[in-house]
């Protein structure tokens, strides 16, 4: 089974997705910030990381240039899920390794296609 940590300081959000990986059948774990999540990786890395930008602590960018940096921290496909939808975010996450990018809201569809399109499903 494939495993996904979803980052996110929404329990609400976390509890969405959570919900819809699992029905696509993934093991997922959750984050509240991305010092959680970067401390998590550290332990055991994830198939996919699902990533809010916009968290305390540690932001899902930060999260992400510390997660590469980690030695096979370039294995896990991240996919950030975030409101921040201008063209200068979007590159920004792609320059510091996301592999796709999902705008909130979501739903099962969006996540499903997309999770499809990096090689996921």
């Amino acid at each position: 089974m494939k495993t996904c940590l979803v980052v996110d300081d929404s329990k609400v959000v976390r509890m969405v997705a959570r919900k819809i990986l699992e029905q696509l059948e993934f093991e997922v774990s959750e984050a509240a910030d991305g010092q959680i999540a970067l401390d998590s990786c550290k332990q055991q890395l994830p198939d996919a990381i699902l990533l809010d930008w916009n968290m305390p602590v540690m932001s899902g960018i930060e999260f992400l240039r510390e997660l590469r940096q980690l030695p096979d921290g370039d294995r896990p496909i991240v996919v950030f899920c975030t409101t921040e939808n201008d063209l200068s975010h979007i590159q920004e996450a792609i320059t510091a390794g996301a592999n796709e990018y999902i705008m909130k809201p979501f739903d099962s569809e969006i996540i499903e296609t997309k999770f499809a399109q990096v090689g996921l499903l």
